[in-house]
Order: C-alpha cells, then structure tokens, then sequence
C-alpha cells in the first residue's frame, strides 16, 4: 500500500508541474475545441468595448455611449445564470448554438441601429439584447472539461489544469479583444470590430455547440458529470441539486475581483492621460494580462498538497500587497512595471476560485455556477468602471486605484474567514482527502 501510494505520489510530481498535465487536458477534448472555443469566446471581450466606441464615433454622445455599454453588461451579468442554467437542464449543444445565432444577430441590430442614428433608448436595448444572449462559452467550456474529466476518471490535478487553462484562454481574449476593438477603431471604424464579432459567435460558437465533446454534458447518466460521484466512480444515485450558501463567498470574491479589474482600468486610462500618453492604457493593461495569463499556464507546477483554500487565501493576500504601490505611481515606466507585476495574482485567484466552485456546487448545477461566477466578475468591473470614472475625475487616478486596493482588500478578508462546503456537507480539503490519493491515470475512464 505504501508503495502504491508513493508510485502515485511520484507519478503526480512527473507529471502536474510540467506539460504533461496539459498534454492530459488536450487528450480530454482533442485539439479542435479550444481552437473554435477561442475565437468563439472573443466576442464576449469585444462587445462592451467595442458598443461604447461605436456609439460614441457615431452619436457624438459619451453619455449614449455609456449608457448602451451599461445596458449590454447587465443584460450579461443578468441572463448569463439563465443560460447557464438551460444549458445544466437541457445539455449544452441545443442551447449555445441557440444563443450563439441570437447573439450574432442581436451585435448585427447594435451595429445597423448605431449606423442608422437611432435615439438612445433604442440603443440601449439593442445593447441589452447584445448582452443577454451572450451564450457564455467561457462558462460553458469549464463546465465542459470538468464533466470529460470526471467522466474519464482523471485526477484532481488534470481537473485543475483544465480550469487553468480555460482561465488562462479567457485571459488572454479579454485582452486581446479590447486590443482588437481599438486596432479597429483607429485605422477604420468600430463597426468592423462588431461585425467581425458576430461572424466569430455565429461560425465558432456554432462549431462550440456541434463538438462532439457537447454529449458530456448532457443530463443523466448517459452524458456528463450529473449523474456521477465527483470521484469519477459511477453511481446511479444522482447528486444532490441544491447550490451551498457557501457558494455566496466565492461569487462575492469574483464580484471584488471584478471591481479590482474595473478600477485599475480607470486608474490606468486617467494616468495615462494625465501623463500626456492616452494611447499606452491599452498596452498597460495588455502588459498585466500577458503577465496573469503566463501566472495561469504556471498553477499547474503548484504541488497538489497545497490546498485549494491555501491558494485562494495566498492570491488574495497578494492582490492586495501588490496593488498598494499603485496609489504612489505617478510615471509610465513604474506604472508599467507596477501592473504587470500586479497581473502575477490576477488569474491565481479566478483559477482558485473557479476550482472551489466545481467542488462546492452539486454536478448536475455546474454550467449555471460557472455563469454566475463570470456574471459576478463581470458585474463588479461594470459597477467599478461607472463608480471609479467618476471619482478620477474629482480626486484622480490614485481615487481608482485606492477602490482597486479596498475591493483587494475585501476579497482577502472573504478568504480569510470564509470556509468553503462542498454540496456533500464537507469541508473541500476534507471532501479531496475522502479520495482514494491521485495517481498517473491515461485520460481515458477505467
């Protein structure tokens, strides 16, 4: 027995710090599904932005331009559960390839109603419609790769892999896409931004929905996760269906996270600004996402025995620390280097985060939990970027990044004292230790 389990320990240390762990994520799916679900996630990353350039370069109003931008997100953050939630019912080929056309057409309807000069009401609801029919492929992709893990049997640290690469393909198209949206805006019009959005959601959240990996996620026993134990043993008893309230925390800690990512946007884009040089905000939050993006890829190199609670904890407390400096940054070379340094907690914390609600919530609510939890994220930057605007205004950039500090602030205190339940009634360091210990598997269920 002992040596079984030192061969099993030994296996874990060969292979979750490396590209092995990955490589076992990638066997899960094959190659093709992240390369559709990335560019099919793009335009969630493009939209908002790109709705309030284009509103603004057609209407000459900042104020439409905002309040269409403003309409979009809560429609996001409003119906993104709603999506979610079908996509746990009802499997997720029928329902992002629904929301995934809708999508493309209601970006169309942004695009001709800002074109044609619409009043702004009317605007405002085509960027509502824009946002509640995002169909979620972030979300959708976690809770896809979790329920292939889980269904082959694979260990804990391939599931962890997987979440840190969705992260970190997230990630990268958050930044990218503004990059995209302004690139566009600059040598054409942010018109073209938008169609090429609803192309990429038409043609890639279709290819999404159609994978063949979509049948692991539908009900019962004969698809994906719901219908088994989180172990990977088969059951024929379903998993309980209520949500823990200890979930609350964790969307609470996004909702902080997400308000960080709305206040250092504000702060970056008024300093910038005021030190003559508008153009270089987009590539001062570029810089902190590559830097977040490469910290995402490394979690897998974290040793198993370093709990999830451990890690939440520690990249919280990190946030915080590190985004101090900020409120006495007052040239571009250190704000350069004071974000990218920053960026080194940002995806820890959203990977962590994201594990320890796969382990709290039941299987068979997965997809609605990970489309809460990116509503929240996406909620918390909307309501920081409205709030922080307005106070750099009045007290400048180091208001916004004094907001950024607090919500870290906030989010290592939740940390601290929460204590995450999973759906078993167990703590989730004592539900991962109930397991039998992780060693090398194949990929493929036993």
């Amino acid at each position: 027995m002992r040596t079984t389990r030192k061969r099993a320990q030994d296996g874990e240390k060969g292979t979750a710090g490396g590209l092995g762990t990955y490589r076992e994520v990638i066997g899960l799916t094959g190659p093709l599904l992240p390369v559709v679900s990335f560019p099919a996630r793009l335009p969630t990353a493009t939209i908002q932005f790109g709705s309030v350039l284009l509103v603004a370069r057609t209407s000459g109003s900042l104020a439409a331009a905002g309040l269409t931008g403003g309409a979009l997100a809560v429609g996001q953050v409003v119906c993104g559960p709603l999506v979610g939630r079908l996509a746990d019912r009802h499997g997720q080929r029928a329902v992002v390839l629904v929301f995934s056309l809708a999508n493309a057409l209601a970006i169309a309807g942004l695009v001709a109603g800002a074109l044609a000069g619409l009043a702004t009401p009317f605007l405002a609801l085509l960027g509502a419609c824009a946002g509640a029919t995002v169909p979620q492929i972030g979300p959708m992709a976690r809770a896809r790769l979790v329920a292939l893990a889980r269904r082959a049997g694979a260990r804990d640290a391939t599931v962890g892999a997987a979440l840190s690469f969705e992260s970190t393909l997230d990630e990268i198209s958050f930044v990218l896409g503004p990059a995209l949206v302004g690139l566009a805006a600059v040598t054409a019009h942010p018109a073209y931004a938008l169609g090429g959005a609803a192309v990429l959601v038409a043609t890639c959240g279709t290819a999404f929905a159609l994978h063949r990996t979509a049948a692991a996620t539908r009900p019962g026993p004969d698809g994906g996760a719901p219908a088994k134990r989180r172990s990977g043993c088969a059951s024929t008893v379903p998993a309980p269906s209520r949500i823990p309230r200890a979930v609350h925390s964790l969307r609470a800690a996004l909702a902080l996270q997400g308000a960080m990512f709305g206040a250092c946007q504000a702060g970056i884009t008024a300093l910038t600004e005021r030190l003559g040089q508008p153009d270089q905000a987009g590539l001062v939050y570029a810089a902190m996402g590559v830097m977040s993006a490469v910290a995402g890829l490394s979690m897998a190199a974290v040793p198993a025995r370093v709990g999830l609670t451990t890690r939440w904890r520690a990249a919280t407390a990190a946030a915080c620390a590190l985004s101090l400096p900020l409120l006495w940054t007052d040239a571009l070379p250190a704000l350069y280097a004071t974000v990218t340094v920053l960026g080194v907690a940002y995806a820890p914390h959203l990977i962590t985060v994201f594990g320890l609600t796969e382990r709290v919530v039941p299987p068979a609510r997965l997809a609605e939990a990970m489309a809460l939890a990116t509503s929240a994220l996406v909620g918390g930057q909307a309501l920081a970027v409205a709030v922080t605007g307005r106070l750099t205004e009045s007290y400048g950039p180091a208001a916004a990044f004094g907001t950024a500090s607090l919500a870290a602030a906030l989010a290592c205190l939740i940390a601290l004292t929460a204590r995450p339940e999973s759906y078993t009634g167990r703590t989730v360091e004592e539900q991962l230790h109930a397991r039998v210990p992780d060693g090398p598997r194949t990929g493929t269920a036993p």
